[in-house]
């Protein structure tokens, strides 16, 4: 239900980032830990004709409106994580009601 979009570090860096991040975030939005999930697409970010990546990071945060009131501690959350593999850090909140977000889980198979 909460997903998050890093653009421009490195897929694995993105990987150890959701592990260390997501239980933090799972506390802060009081949900399970289920509900977070971070994607790492395979891109780069430019300025200019210049490559960015592993300089400029760019987060998408998408998630329920409802969880805006916890939109600044998350910020800082993400900010000190992300910090910590990228020089600059801007994060983005896009937020949707629950009536646009839809689930299904084959019932064979665990979540994870």
């Amino acid at each position: 239900m909460i997903n998050i979009y890093v653009y421009g570090l490195d897929q694995f860096v993105v990987g150890d980032i959701s592990r260390e991040l997501t239980s933090s975030l799972a506390k802060l939005y009081e949900v399970e830990e289920d509900e977070i999930n971070f994607v790492a697409p395979h891109d780069m970010v430019f300025h200019k004709g210049v490559e960015q990546t592993s300089w400029r990071a760019i987060v998408e945060v998408r998630l329920p409106e409802e969880f805006d009131k916890f939109q600044n501690s998350a910020k800082e959350l993400i900010f000190h994580y992300i910090s910590e593999v990228a020089v600059h850090v801007e994060v983005t909140f896009i937020y949707f009601g629950y009536h646009d977000h839809y689930v299904k889980l084959n019932p064979d198979y665990p979540h994870y």
